[in-house]
């Protein structure tokens, strides 16, 4: 049965929807889905970093370090010119990490270039405040504790040990929403990720 037919032999008062229409339907839900997570993912860093503007130079955000690692918010005294020059090369190197890491895997981009331009961004936005590329795709209550236990810092464990990444960035060919492109530019990553 194919994904239509079961949907409509599950609820008669649905009209049949054909397949490819009904791939396009589940594919826009997931990213709107997918798009909610980042949203929340993101949340506290971007609260961040609408604050640190009014308050850079009157107090300084204090956290104490984690285990021996030393890790605490990298960005934490930085000016904003700083910042903004940590991201961008951030997002240079999470880019070229990627690139690289699709070619040494054999996956593949999601056909819909916006979600890896996302994931990269995310994933340069925690290393300038981790200090590591945790994953911006899950929802964390301790993103520090997250990031010094590295499963999620990418690529997290479930990549690395079997091809599946929650995020999409790596597609292994049997993904239903892989596309055929292996590499993303810079450019691609700041225009479809709606920033620097």
């Amino acid at each position: 049965d194919s994904i239509a037919d079961i949907v409509y032999l599950s609820n008669p008062a649905v009209k049949y929807i054909p397949e490819k229409e009904m791939k396009s339907i589940i594919f826009q839900l997931y990213l709107f889905i997918q798009s909610l997570f980042l949203a929340k993912a993101f949340a506290p860093t971007s609260i961040i970093s609408a604050c640190r503007v009014s308050t850079i130079t009157s107090t300084s955000r204090s956290r104490s370090t984690v285990g021996s690692g030393g890790l605490y918010l990298k960005d934490e005294n930085m000016t904003e010119d700083e910042r903004e020059a940590a991201l961008e090369k951030a997002t240079k190197a999470m880019t070229a990490f990627s690139n690289k890491y699709l070619a040494n895997t054999g996956t593949t981009l999601c056909q819909d270039k916006s979600i890896p331009a996302v994931v990269i961004k995310g994933l340069a936005e925690h290393k300038v405040s981790l200090g590591t590329p945790l994953c911006p795709c899950r929802y964390y209550e301790d993103k520090e504790k997250e990031a010094k236990d590295g499963f999620w810092n990418c690529p997290c464990v479930p990549m690395r040990e079997r091809h599946e990444c929650h995020c999409m960035l790596f597609l292994t060919n049997d993904n239903a929403f892989a596309g055929d492109e292996t590499n993303i530019s810079i450019d691609e990553v700041k225009k479809f990720s709606g920033g620097p």
